[in-house]
């Protein structure tokens, strides 16, 4: 069953392109949604109190910054 996985990210962001690269190197495939410029991403990430980036959503479970340990419990290989 595929899962819906989002990056929630902003340009410039180191921890968000690590995050991208980890992904990538497993081959999660995930969409990114730029919360500079996509409002509506900005917004649900408000309305979670998160104000920071990189957030990972998977299947609607929020990880919030670079957690390998965390990412890795939702997305076992």
């Amino acid at each position: 069953m595929a899962r819906e996985v989002i990056v929630f990210s902003t340009p410039l962001c180191a921890p968000c392109e690590r995050l991208k690269a980890y992904l990538r190197s497993r081959g999660v495939p995930f969409t990114v949604r730029d919360v500079m410029v996509d409002e509506e991403a900005a917004e649900f990430l408000e309305s979670h109190k998160i104000y920071t980036s990189p957030v990972l959503s998977v299947d609607g479970d929020l990880v919030v910054g670079f957690d390998r340990e965390r990412i890795d419990a939702l997305l076992p290989p």
